[in-house]
């Protein structure tokens, strides 16, 4: 193992208690006013356990680099000194675009310790993205990996974003830029605390919806800590062990599964910084370094069954989760049989911490998005914001009045309409759909958005998706409406499907394939259009992305 037995300093932080079948039952955080994820959480395993491995990193050339508690607070120490000495501290928005860089852990630390607002974002950014994004944000600082092309976006944004005087490169230097790698090392490594406050910024992502600009998410410092639960009792993470999240840092779940709750549990991340995602390498990365605990989107675990198990040894493996869109119940079934670990899913959002979960010591139905965190008060409601029967769909919302809930968000930043929109009547509005069996567990539809109006039903793609990955022709798919021009159905239910190998598209596969669905799930459900393509539009991520597949229909 990794570490040795950790001094469990999460249990400051939080009141639980257990059911007789073990599985928590409650879950109440408490903490000081002037709760700082960097002083009182870093720091302070830096200075009682100061050798406790925090993350193994490990860069294209598979070599690792593994950093300490101790390492990640000089480094945040020295960042802090460096930042300030170039006019950045407590209230300003910092725009962080670095890959799986090992930068972005004491980047995190040090702008949550300065009192900062880190605005993470894809180094996929293009020159009017990072010109949204600065003048929305009113960022005044970025930094950047010199890699994918993302500093030239900013570069050519100079003269419409003057308020960005602070740009800086990372991983590499860059004409015109200041160089992190070489001059942060300088700076001293002796910081005093700057008190910051629970309900200050802290941090804010750029979530981006089915249509407009993308919207700003704004968390205070509490999220950190409301990430407590998903790292404790949905990844179940062994503070001896290895945890390996597969997630871009510009993007929230990274923040979710390699930083906050995982070190509140001073538990080791481990950080593979690669550009394509390659099934038997993440398995031999498993394999090499013992991974423990495992958490990747459903469309990585799929493709992961497609390789050969019996040349990796996967013996260390403990427990394994998923989020970022609905898992479909064969990727369940077939892990399972392939590893003996069943999948637990969670959900959540940019906007929230994991609001529902299969709980470790929960039995999980293949489907099922688990049931309601312990941590927020969850129900659905129809459009009139009544609540829903047993096996009815309904919108997932979640409770934020009298008392706000840690880990939900501030609000969109600069945007009260579109707060108001989300946060109403004492309920925050995920856009998501779902419904509840007699058992209280929670099956996903889909986004508001996806859902498909046709002939007077409403139908959820996610169903229709988990029978056709069933049949042998199907690698994935996606399920989207096309509007009806010239009948009266409103919108008919198209296919978008990627094959398996051996398999090629005709108008034979096409009847076959709509004759199964007929067959295994409601006809009416049944796709009209299928259409063949050798891949899905995806986030880098691993989601696929519905609206894109609507607006090339």
């Amino acid at each position: 193992m990794l570490n040795a037995k950790p001094r469990n300093i999460n249990l400051r932080y939080v009141e639980e208690e257990y059911g007789s079948d073990g599985v928590l039952s409650k879950f109440a955080l408490k903490y000081p006013a002037n709760f700082n994820f960097g002083y009182d959480v870093v720091d302070d395993i830096a200075v009682n356990d100061p050798e406790r491995k925090a993350m193994v990193w490990c860069g294209r050339e598979l070599e690792p680099r593994t950093f300490t508690f101790a390492d990640m607070k000089t480094l945040s120490d020295r960042t802090c000194n460096y930042l300030r000495s170039l006019g950045i501290g407590k209230g300003d928005f910092v725009l962080v675009v670095l890959k799986r860089h090992w930068q972005f852990w004491p980047i995190s630390v040090a702008l949550c310790k300065l009192g900062a607002v880190m605005v993470p974002a894809t180094y996929m950014l293009k020159s009017h993205d990072a010109e949204y994004r600065v003048k929305s944000s009113g960022a005044t600082a970025v930094l950047c990996t010199v890699e994918s092309g993302a500093a030239d976006a900013f570069d050519a944004i100079a003269e419409s974003c003057p308020e960005l005087t602070v740009k800086i490169s990372v991983n590499g230097r860059r004409d015109g830029w200041l160089d992190f790698d070489t001059e942060m090392p300088r700076a001293s490594d002796s910081w005093q605390r700057v008190e910051t406050n629970v309900h200050e910024p802290m941090l804010t992502y750029f979530s981006s919806g089915t249509s407009g600009y993308p919207k700003m998410v704004l968390h205070d410092h509490l999220y950190s800590l409301g990430h407590l639960l998903g790292a404790k009792h949905w990844h179940n993470v062994n503070p001896q062990g290895l945890h390996f999240t597969i997630a871009d840092t510009g993007w929230g779940k990274a923040v979710w599964g390699k930083l906050y709750g995982q070190w509140l549990m001073e538990a080791c991340v481990f950080t593979f910084d690669f550009d394509t995602f390659v099934p038997t390498e993440i398995l031999s990365l498993i394999a090499r370094f013992q991974i423990t605990t495992l958490c990747c989107p459903p469309t990585m675990y799929r493709f992961l069954l497609k390789e050969d198990f019996t040349q990796f040894d996967l013996s260390k493996l403990e427990y394994c989760t998923t989020a970022g869109e609905a898992l479909n119940p064969d990727v369940f079934n077939d892990w399972r049989t392939r590893t003996g670990i069943a999948i637990m899913e969670g959900f959540g959002q940019t906007e929230t911490t994991v609001t529902m979960c299969n709980l470790k010591g929960t039995v999980p139905i293949p489907g099922s998005l688990g049931k309601p965190s312990p941590q927020y008060v969850v129900d659905l409601l129809d459009p009139d914001g009544n609540p829903c029967k047993t096996g009815e769909t309904g919108e997932l919302c979640m409770r934020y009045a009298p008392h706000h809930t840690e880990g939900l968000m501030m609000c969109y930043y600069l945007d009260d309409e579109k707060t108001g929109q989300a946060m109403r009547d004492g309920w925050y509005h995920t856009g998501d759909t779902a419904w509840r069996d007699e058992d209280g567990y929670y099956f996903y539809v889909g986004r508001n958005d996806d859902i498909i109006k046709s002939s007077g039903y409403r139908i959820g793609p996610f169903e229709i998706e988990s029978v056709l990955v069933q049949h042998p022709a199907v690698l994935e798919c996606a399920i989207t409406g096309v509007p009806d021009t010239e009948g009266e159905r409103g919108f008919l239910v198209k296919a978008t499907v990627v094959l398996n190998t051996g398999f090629t598209p005709s108008d034979a596969l096409v009847k076959e394939l709509q004759t199964y669905v007929k067959n295994e799930t409601a006809p009416y459900k049944y796709p009209r259009i299928v259409e063949f393509v050798s891949a899905l539009p995806k986030t880098i991520n691993g989601k696929i992305q519905r609206a894109e597949i609507r607006r090339n229909s």
